[in-house]
C-alpha cells in the first residue's frame, strides 16, 4: 500500500483543499469522446498484453464515466498546474493528529469488536503472527470498522484519473490491476466501491494491493474486503505479515528521555539494543522494564511531545501509511483496544505555528551546510528533526530536535 495509505480522513480533507479542474461545458463532450477511443486505441492494447481478454474489458467498461467531481484532474488540452506552493499552514502541532475523543470512541467499539470476532483474530494471529488489537485498530482507523461510507465505483475513479490527472501512469497501473481483479470473479463491478483516490473496501487497499494481499478467509472461495470482516481482517494481518510484522513483539513503548540524550539519536539506522537505551536512561513511563532487542528513537515533537522507543513493527505499521503520526495512532489505539490502556502521558507542545514554507527554508538551509534532511517539503521528518537536532548542539544551543521560528533566522546566520 502506499503512502498510499490514503485513509478517509486523509482523502476527505485533501478532497476540500482540492478543487477538481471545471471544464467548460462545450469541451466536455468532446473530452469524453476523447476517452472512449483513448478505452480503445490506446488503454485495449495495454490491457490485452496484460493478459485481460477482450470481452472482459469490454464488459468492465461498458457503464464507465468520467467523474469530472473528482480532485487533480487535468483534462486534454488543458495546462497541468505548477507545482503546489508550500505557503499553505499546513505545519501543525502532531498533538493535532490524537483526536482524545475519536480515539476513545474507536477504543470502545474495538474492544466490543475483539469480542465479536475473537475466534477469527486468534485464527489471523495463529497464521499470521499480527495480534488481534493492532489488526482491528487498522480496520477502525481506515473505515470506522467498515462503518464509512465507500461512495466511488472503483472503475469511474480509476478510469477517470488514469485518462486525465496530474498521475496518469499510477493510476493506469491500477486500473488495469482492478481489471485482473474483475476476471478472477472475487467481486462484481457494482460491489466494486472505493475512495476517490482509488483505495478500496474496507482496508483501503489499492487494486495492486488488492491482488498482492487480499486473501479469502472466510474460505467462501472469494476475496471481498468490502462485506466479509474474516476477509477484511485476514487480508490486513497478511499484508503486514508479509511487510515483515515480527509476532510475539509490541510496536513500541513511550519513554522518558533524559535532558543529556541526545534526542538527535532518532531513526530507523540509528537502532540500539533497547538493553544499550536504557543503560543511558531511558525508561518506560509504565515503569516496566524494557525487553530484548532492537529499537529506535522516535520524536514526533522533538523535546516538545510524548518520546518513544519503537521496534521494527512499528516501522511495518509505516508500510501501510508512511507516517509517524499514523502508526502511533494505530499503536495507541491498539494498546488502547487489547490492554486498555489510555493517551499518552507526554504533552503535545503548542508547537507547529509555522507556514510549510518557513520549514522549508529551514530544510533547505541545513542542506546546504551538509546535513541529510531527507525530503526538502517543509514537514520535518525525523531527518529534519535530528538534523536540526544535531544543527542546535554544534551552535551551543539545547537540542529541542524540532523547527521553531527562532530557529529560522539563526540558520541563515550559520
Amino acid at each position: 500500500m502506499t503512502s498510499l495509505r490514503r485513509t478517509l480522513l486523509a482523502a476527505l480533507t485533501t478532497a476540500l483543499l482540492t478543487l477538481p479542474i471545471p471544464a467548460a461545458a462545450s469541451s466536455k463532450a468532446e473530452t469524453e469522446a476523447q476517452f472512449r477511443r483513448w478505452l480503445q486505441t490506446d488503454l485495449w492494447p495495454e490491457a490485452q498484453r496484460a493478459g485481460i481478454s477482450k470481452p472482459a474489458f469490454d464488459a468492465a467498461f461498458a457503464e464507465v464515466k468520467l467523474d469530472w467531481d473528482l480532485p487533480d484532474l487535468v483534462p486534454p488540452g488543458a495546462k497541468p498546474p505548477g507545482e503546489q506552493k508550500q505557503s499553505q499552514a499546513e505545519f501543525a502541532s502532531p498533538g493535532a493528529y490524537f483526536s482524545e475523543q475519536r480515539l476513545q470512541g474507536l477504543a470502545t467499539t474495538g474492544r466490543a469488536l475483539a469480542k465479536t470476532h475473537a475466534a477469527t483474530l486468534r485464527r489471523i494471529e495463529k497464521t499470521y503472527g499480527v495480534p488481534g488489537p493492532i489488526v482491528l485498530a487498522i480496520w477502525g482507523r481506515e473505515s470506522g470498522f467498515g462503518k464509512a461510507k465507500i461512495p466511488h465505483p472503483i472503475m469511474d475513479v480509476l478510469a477517470t484519473k488514469a485518462f486525465m490527472s496530474t498521475r496518469g501512469e499510477l493510476f493506469r497501473r491500477e486500473l488495469i490491476a482492478a481489471l485482473h481483479i474483475l476476471e478472477s470473479g472475487d467481486v462484481r463491478e457494482a460491489d466494486m466501491r472505493g475512495s476517490w483516490a482509488g483505495a478500496m473496501g474496507q482496508p483501503q487497499f489499492l487494486p495492486s494491493s488488492f491482488l498482492q494481499y487480499a486473501v479469502d478467509f472466510d474460505g467462501d472461495g472469494k476475496r471481498d474486503i468490502w462485506t466479509s470482516v474474516p476477509d477484511v481482517l485476514g487480508s490486513i494481518a497478511h499484508y503486514l505479515s508479509l511487510k515483515g510484522w515480527q509476532p510475539g513483539r509490541d510496536w513500541g513503548y513511550e519513554v522518558t528521555i533524559p535532558a543529556n540524550v541526545s534526542c538527535s539519536q532518532e531513526g530507523p539506522d540509528r537502532a540500539k539494543p533497547l538493553g544499550q537505551w536504557a543503560t543511558s536512561g531511558i525508561a518506560r513511563v509504565s515503569g516496566k522494564a524494557l525487553p530484548k532487542g532492537e529499537g529506535m528513537m522516535l520524536v514526533p515533537a522533538g523535546r516538545n511531545g510524548p518520546e518513544f522507543l519503537v521496534t521494527q513493527n512499528f516501522y511495518v505499521i509505516k508500510e501501510y501509511n508512511n507516517s509517524d503520526l499514523y502508526a502511533l495512532f494505530i499503536g495507541n489505539l491498539a494498546d488502547r483496544i487489547g490492554a486498555g490502556s489510555g493517551a499518552f502521558h507526554g504533552a503535545w507542545g503548542d508547537v507547529g505555528k509555522m507556514l510549510r514554507s518557513d520549514v522549508l527554508t529551514m530544510q533547505k538551509r541545513l542542506e546546504a551546510q551538509g546535513y541529510d534532511i531527507g525530503k526538502a517539503d517543509g514537514l520535518a521528518g525525523y531527518k529534519t528533526r535530528r538534523s536540526i537536532g544535531e544543527w542546535q548542539a554544534k551552535n551551543g544551543l539545547s537540542p529541542t530536535c524540532f523547527p521553531d521560528p527562532t530557529l529560522k533566522s539563526r540558520l541563515a546566520r550559520g
